[in-house]
């Protein structure tokens, strides 16, 4: 049993725990990609990613899929310099948790 106030274990919610695994794989494939192609800033800025979405809390998983979604900006895109096969299912997985968080909280009081 959680003390109120306390934030749950990741584990405890298992819609956003699923959805942050997903995410964390893509985000494994993006790193891939951005080492293949060599490209040092994309993989220096993804590195932690992968990790930060299988082991943290739910606040850091959020504030990591901001930093994540952040990345598709539209003068400076990860969509410029990675390929779309590494990008959009990072994309999309990060939406979708994104929203499974939103839900979470919204119906969490």
């Amino acid at each position: 049993m959680v003390a109120r106030g306390e934030p749950l274990a990741r584990h405890q919610v298992p819609e956003v725990d699923a959805a942050a695994l997903e995410a964390a794989r893509h985000a494994d494939a993006a790193l891939a990609a951005a080492r293949d192609v060599r490209n040092e800033r994309w993989a220096a800025y993804l590195a932690t990613v992968p990790d930060r979405l299988r082991d943290d809390p739910i606040p850091g998983i959020r504030s990591t899929a901001r930093a994540v979604r952040a990345a598709y900006g539209p003068k400076d895109s990860i969509r410029d310099s990675l390929p779309e096969e590494a990008t959009e299912p990072l994309l999309k997985s990060v939406d979708r948790l994104l929203k499974v968080i939103a839900r979470f909280e919204a119906h969490a009081d």
